[in-house]
């Protein structure tokens, strides 16, 4: 049964409530407890007491699951939240000042197999990789130029290394947006808005 500490503010719960609660059963606690997705709990004798953090941590879980993440990914998340790394740094992007790269539209058909059709090439820009610049074409970052266009080169089609593009993008937006109603939901003021600043930009 939930109970409140003496400044009536805080709630805990004992595994079964906070497994009823969060719609999962005891058994998938633990699990999730032995895999630590879940910061152990207050101890009372033998009593374990979860509180609204261990509850929002778990519905968090089931909405990642719920857009196709693993439970490891969902671990990894959850960990690189905690000690303060970004999203780019878990996927392993180091950070970087990137150099724009400018082409002209020669140099892009040809660096990507002649397959830089209209429509690629409007999808491009509204992800955000290229942009226009007079009679020039400026894409964002050589690292991604020379990785897009090698899967290009390889025989993947533009149109489907773009559309993973902006999967991930979609993915890295559905993260950061839940994590940030995490923190603005249970922690201090102060620590929410870092959080926020920090979930937003690097994601």
């Amino acid at each position: 049964m939930a109970h409140e500490d003496g400044d009536g503010r805080r709630r805990e719960y004992r595994a079964e409530e906070l497994a009823r609660l969060a719609g999962i059963t005891t058994r998938t606690l633990r699990f999730y407890r032995e895999r630590r997705l879940l910061a152990p709990p207050r101890r009372e004798g033998r009593i374990a007491w979860y509180d609204d953090r261990h509850l929002a941590r778990l519905r968090t879980i089931a909405a990642l699951l719920e857009r196709g993440h693993t439970l490891t990914g969902i671990a990894e998340l959850a960990e690189a939240f905690e000690h303060g790394r970004g999203v780019g740094e878990l996927l392993g992007v180091a950070p970087t000042e990137e150099t724009p790269v400018r082409l002209t539209p020669e140099e892009l058909a040809e660096r990507f197999a002649g397959e830089v059709s209209p429509e690629n090439l409007v999808a491009a820009m509204e992800l955000g990789y290229v942009a226009v610049d007079g009679e020039e074409f400026v894409h964002i970052s050589r690292n991604l130029l020379d990785a897009s266009s090698a899967l290009v080169r390889a025989g993947i089609p533009l149109g489907a290394v773009l559309e993973a593009g902006r999967r991930v993008r979609e993915h890295a937006d559905a993260v950061a947006d839940l994590f940030a109603e995490l923190v603005g939901a249970h922690a201090p003021a102060e620590e929410a808005q870092i959080g926020r600043r920090r979930v937003g930009t690097e994601c």
